[in-house]
């Protein structure tokens, strides 16, 4: 493992856990056990290593939801929230808590949203074979995001529950 490899998954786990701001700088090179000197050469600033953070889950994000289907789409997000945790959405948390005003964080919470975005148009056109609208996908996209905060206060059967609400409306967009 990389020492900047080591250092975004440390720090990740600690955005993810205790938030960005309530996250200082001696905590993460503890965390990552190196000094706060190593810990800038390789990150630069927080709000680098921010965004370094969210380009990563991105990446492991769109990796695990690269799936042709809403019903396979939404048990990816099942299992990403039995797996990683279901705290909310960490791109939208990021964003809030720097008040959207850090540009790095905006961009990597926009592509993210973008890609999910895409990916869930993707899916609606393979699905409908072609007939999906763009009103459909984004009724799916508000199920997904809905299931995401949702599941922070009732786990990972709401995503559960989202995931038959978008199957049944494919289904009836299909028919």
């Amino acid at each position: 493992m990389t020492i900047k490899t080591k250092l975004i998954s440390a720090a990740e786990s600690l955005f993810d856990r205790h938030g960005f701001t309530a996250t200082g700088m001696d905590r993460l090179t503890q965390a990552a056990g190196m000094s706060s000197r190593t810990l800038y050469k390789h990150a630069g600033s927080k709000h680098s290593l921010i965004a370094s953070v969210l380009t990563e889950r991105d990446r492991r994000f769109l990796r695990r939801t690269d799936v042709d289907s809403v019903n396979a789409l939404f048990k990816a997000l099942e299992d990403w929230v039995r797996v990683e945790g279901c705290r909310g959405c960490l791109f939208l948390r990021a964003y809030g808590e720097t008040g959207g005003d850090i540009p790095e964080i905006a961009e990597a919470m926009t592509a993210h949203k973008a890609g999910v975005w895409n990916k869930i148009q993707e899916i609606v056109a393979l699905e409908t074979n072609g007939r999906g609208d763009e009103q459909l996908a984004e009724q799916i996209l508000i199920l997904f995001e809905g299931a995401t905060a949702t599941a922070i206060y009732r786990g990972a059967d709401a995503v559960a529950t989202a995931r038959h609400c978008a199957v049944r409306l494919v289904k009836q967009a299909s028919s």
